[in-house]
């Protein structure tokens, strides 16, 4: 059943003003199960906690909080016709709010509104805000005090107060002045006055004669307030033309100096409109270019290959160590530059680097005294996965993460700066965001992209701010501009359109038979009836958003899997060989199996990127290598069995060079000693200018001492074009690896949510069962009792009258009311139903839980028998 179905089955017909709720609480009280479930999906934070009974939960959603929470939540269209009740009387009717939509021609005059108005209304009903038959409609209390027009916070609508609000402070003999000058007789009372004057001002014909008269400027005066704001500034005595105005009561005084345009006149002057410019349908998403699927995903899937090399070379990077942690937390400015310049990449782009890896859980604090940054152990076996699985590992943590790395840079409401990895990155609207900005091109046709300012007015309108009319840097704003850069950069879509992987990931992927007819076309979403039995225009029917519920985590993973399915296609398979050249290079024209990858980033250096990569050997990569235990010999098979060419000349000798001055030289701990046997080459260093800095000194032929430390000797000698190796005190060659600083096991970051969350279907049950038996205890008639209480609650009974009134229900199968203490302490009340009494325990229907229970009696605080016509 549709909202509007529910809606107009819920409220009975125009007219019927016997059978109509007198309170929100009646109104909900007369829901079924279903409408009662809708609200509570909608508006989360009503049952936390659960509320005791259907007027509690009424209370509840006409507390300000709640009500500022459910019209953030509205769409545009719905917000409008919020705010049109807002300055309808209260109650109004259908027709009312239909000529302040429309205007004075009604569904003649905007058929769109009309046919769009009846949904709209239902969500309000739906959302409990507005309450009500169609011919006594109420807005809840706070929403009203929220929207309607006050000087300090005018109304969207641009309407100021009604003639009697204007005209609250006025003397009497003023308004009785106004009603002489319009033309109007007098009245004995100020109230009959103000009447007769909103009369005259909503009298379309005789308010069309007071205006024909009206001077050209007093007119032009009129039309700049008519769409608000309202208020003006008047001297102490105004012009002709002013004064013209304020002698009929076209301009109200409020304040010395400031006049108003009462509402009554401004919607004449509207021709009814409450607003401007009312925009019943959303905006459509306009495709801005359109490429082949094919394309698409190839461009995509190539991103996605770039996304894992990034992550990947990022926690390489920091595999001995991360940067430290700053004292507040998170990423220093000049480690975040840091990781740009290693990476290649700006620092907004290295910072979303960051960040999804930590949202991934690949990368954390070590929590040591001196605490850094570092790989956590997931991130050993995130790599030991495929390809596609590891980036759908990313995907879906960034499809899901409330940090923002778009926030890096900027400050919080103290004015401190927000840094990468850092605390106040969390944005609970965040992932719903996302999801809707994919969703929205997940609704074009495949290979098809938006314009981008389309799909950010398409927001806007389903998520509407109230006031005036958003600003282009909100928050929603922003973040739906990161979802399309950052979704481009982690490959979900290529060339700013949905991938196939990326479709999947949202849950929406077709079969791997249907990716094979890219001209299929989209089906397009089901089109949701406007009211009861009608349908919206064919034209309009697919401008209609279709809702979904979130996916569960296991619709996630899921989801996620599928992704990776279609993804692995289409990455490159990995290498086992490379082109070796003879100006020392390497060239790699794809991805290297991960053994070969990690010898060549020992044996070589990175010399560029990109559809290729190319390393080049020079001798300190090459002495780096032999540092790390490997013998000329190991380097020469190694590069034999895994190129496509010749081991070049050139690289063999370079290989042989530095092997043969490999541990020549060996520096060990005096403070440090160096020794060779050598002596010329002793001789050479110490009488090298470069040497001067070591501060050495003969101890014999072979033998030089230092007053620097070993690693500090090292990095000079090898300054000096030697090769020179660390040896132990047992005179051994030291091998030196690096070697992977890990964290303790960590846990993904858990995203923060944007408010209570959505109920699930087990939760709504129970709750519906407790509302409908709370509230069947509060208004149920009770039979009189000897002690009643003065406010009419459930009284407290003796233990002697608890198993009495237990043991009558038994016999006459009755149900009870009972108030009842658990183990923990935390009292309720129940309507049961007694089938057995024994042993100091009561078995019974319990209707609260709808199954049957037992209770100990002794935990009863107090009874009370309901009318015996109630179940």
């Amino acid at each position: 059943m549709t909202p509007e179905e529910r809606s107009r089955k819920e409220s009975p017909a125009v007219g019927s003003a016997t059978t109509a709720p007198r309170s929100l609480a009646e109104s909900l009280r007369a829901r079924d199960d279903a409408s009662l479930s809708a609200l509570l999906r909608a508006r989360p934070d009503l049952i936390t906690p659960v509320p005791t009974d259907l007027t509690q939960l009424a209370t509840r959603a006409g507390t300000r909080a709640s009500v500022v929470r459910a019209l953030e939540r509205l769409d545009r269209f719905a917000l409008q016709t919020a705010e049109a009740l807002a300055v309808a009387p209260d109650p109004a009717s259908y027709e009312e709010l239909l000529g302040l939509m429309a205007g004075d021609g009604g569904a003649e005059a905007d058929p769109v509104v009309a046919d769009v108005l009846p949904h709209a209304l239902a969500t309000l009903r739906e959302q409990a805000l507005v309450w009500g038959t169609d011919d006594r409609l109420h807005l809840v209390r706070t929403a009203r005090e929220l929207l309607a027009p006050s000087p300090q916070h005018p109304s969207p609508t641009g309407l100021g107060p009604t003639v009697a609000e204007a005209t609250a402070g006025m003397s009497p003999g003023r308004i009785q002045e106004i009603l002489t000058t319009a033309g109007l007789p007098t009245t004995h009372d100020a109230v009959s006055a103000v009447a007769s004057l909103t009369a005259l001002f909503t009298d379309r014909a005789r308010m069309a004669v007071l205006l024909d008269a009206a001077p050209a400027d007093s007119l032009e005066v009129l039309s700049r307030l008519v769409w608000g704001p309202p208020y003006g500034q008047v001297t102490p005595d105004p012009a002709a033309h002013l004064r013209w105005l304020l002698d009929r009561g076209l301009l109200l005084p409020t304040a010395p100096g400031t006049v108003v345009l009462p509402r009554e006149v401004a919607l004449h002057l509207r021709s009814g409109r409450a607003h401007r410019h009312t925009e019943p349908l959303p905006p459509p998403v306009e495709a801005a270019a359109t490429y082949r699927p094919q394309v698409v995903d190839a461009t995509a899937a190539g991103q996605a290959y770039t996304a894992l090399a990034t992550v990947e070379e990022l926690l390489k990077d920091w595999d001995e160590g991360g940067p430290s942690v700053l004292r507040a937390g998170g990423l220093s400015v000049r480690d975040l530059k840091r990781t740009a310049v290693a990476l290649d990449v700006p620092e907004p782009v290295a910072a979303f680097w960051v960040e999804l890896a930590y949202a991934a859980g690949l990368l954390a604090s070590d929590g040591e005294a001196d605490e850094r940054y570092a790989a956590t152990p997931a991130y050993d076996e995130w790599l030991e996965l495929p390809a596609s699985e590891r980036w759908s590992r990313l995907a879906a943590a960034w499809l899901t993460a409330t940090r923002t790395p778009g926030l890096v840079g900027g400050r919080d409401t103290k004015d401190r700066t927000l840094s990468a990895l850092g605390p106040g990155l969390d944005r609970s609207a965040a992932p719903e965001v996302r999801h809707r900005v994919l969703a929205l091109l997940a609704g074009l046709p495949r290979g098809t992209s938006a314009a981008p300012d389309a799909i950010l007015s398409r927001l806007r309108w389903e998520r509407a701010l109230r006031g005036a009319q958003p600003a282009a840097d909100d928050l929603r704003t922003r973040l739906a501009r990161w979802t399309l850069s950052e979704a481009e950069l982690l490959g979900v879509t290529g060339r700013g359109a949905l991938s196939a992987h990326g479709r999947a990931l949202l849950g929406e992927g077709e079969h791997p038979e249907q990716l094979d007819h890219p001209e299929r076309p989209d089906r397009a979403p089901a089109a949701e009836p406007a009211g009861p039995g009608d349908k919206l225009p064919v034209h309009h029917q697919h401008h209609r958003p279709a809702p979904r519920e979130p996916l569960t985590a296991a619709e996630r993973a899921t989801a996620a899997a599928h992704a990776a399915r279609l993804l692995a296609p289409l990455l490159p398979e990995p290498l086992d060989h490379v082109l070796l050249q003879a100006d020392l290079t390497a060239v790699a024209p794809g991805p290297l199996e991960r053994p070969l990858a990690d010898m060549l980033d020992v044996l070589a250096d990175v010399e560029s990127k990109g559809g290729a990569t190319v390393y080049r050997f020079t001798p300190a990569s090459v002495r780096r290598a032999l540092d790390a235990g490997r013998a000329a010999s190991d380097l020469h098979a190694f590069l034999a069995a895994h190129s496509r060419t010749p081991v070049p000349q050139p690289l063999a000798y370079l290989i042989d060079d530095v092997a043969r001055k490999h541990g020549h030289l060996r520096v060990g701990v005096a403070s440090a000693y160096v020794r060779c046997d050598d002596d010329a080459l002793l001789n050479e260093i110490l009488a090298d200018k470069r040497s001067a800095s070591l501060r050495l000194r003969r101890l014999a032929p072979t033998v030089l001492a230092a007053q620097t430390d070993p690693a500090t000797l090292l990095d000079g000698l090898r300054a000096m074009g030697l090769a020179p190796a660390a040896e132990s005190a047992e005179g051994d060659v030291l091998i030196t690896r690096a070697h992977a600083h890990r964290t303790p096991p960590r846990t993904a970051p858990e995203p923060v949510p944007e408010g209570p969350p959505t109920p699930d279907a087990t939760l709504l049950t129970a709750a519906l069962r407790a509302i409908r038996a709370g509230d069947l205890a509060s208004t149920t008639p009770r039979k009189p009792t000897g002690n009643p209480t003065a406010d009419g609650d459930l009284p407290r009974t003796s233990s002697a009258e608890t198993l009495a009134t237990m043991q009558a229900a038994v016999l006459t199968g009755g149900s009870l009311w009972i108030g009842y203490v658990n183990a923990e302490g935390t009292a309720s009340q129940r309507v049961i139903a007694p089938v057995r009494v024994e042993g100091g325990f009561v078995t019974a229907y319990d209707h609260t839980a709808d199954e049957v229970r037992t209770y100990p009696l002794h935990r009863i605080t107090g009874v009370a028998e309901l009318a015996d016509d109630q179940p």
